[in-house]
């Protein structure tokens, strides 16, 4: 099984979306929250310990035929209150999310096929394979993608 079209589209999301974080202005960035109450800055925080939590299970699931390994799904507000995030610098948070996005892609890309049915048990009791992983991972960066621009809409829709 080939994951090639969504690591494409992993980097060509990373490398657009780089350039748009990048020339947004500090209030946006960090200072407008969206529905859950989280700043762009925030978000990229968000993505950075999904795309770290991830990076783990798919190395790991290639290992291990199954993998018991905490979920932090349920702890997501303190692991971007701990880390800091709305205080990180933007050039280094938009970094990271970008250069471990990109590695992750990479990882992906060599996959070991046999191991894809190689399960983790979540933090809701459910088996997951790593196939499922990785096309969850790429899921719920989009959904994130889309929230940082409604935050920007919501921001655009504030000027006029």
């Amino acid at each position: 099984m080939s994951f090639s079209n969504l690591t494409e589209d992993l980097r060509r999301s990373v490398n657009e979306w780089e350039k748009k974080l990048l020339k947004l202005d500090e209030t946006v960035f960090s200072g407008i929250e969206n529905h859950q109450g989280r700043t762009i800055k925030q978000i990229v925080g968000h993505l950075i310990d999904s795309a770290s939590n991830n990076h783990q299970r798919i190395v790991r699931l290639q290992y291990n035929q199954s993998l018991i390994f905490p979920d932090y799904t349920h702890q997501n507000e303190n692991w971007i209150n701990i880390q800091h995030y709305q205080e990180e610098d933007k050039l280094t948070i938009i970094q990271l999310w970008k250069y471990f996005n990109l590695h992750l892609a990479y990882i992906i890309d060599n996959v070991d096929e046999f191991e894809l049915n190689n399960s983790w048990l979540n933090g809701e009791n459910e088996l997951l394979t790593l196939t499922d992983i990785i096309n969850g991972y790429f899921s719920h960066f989009k959904l994130h993608l889309a929230e940082m621009q409604d935050v920007i809409i919501i921001y655009e829709s504030q000027k006029k």
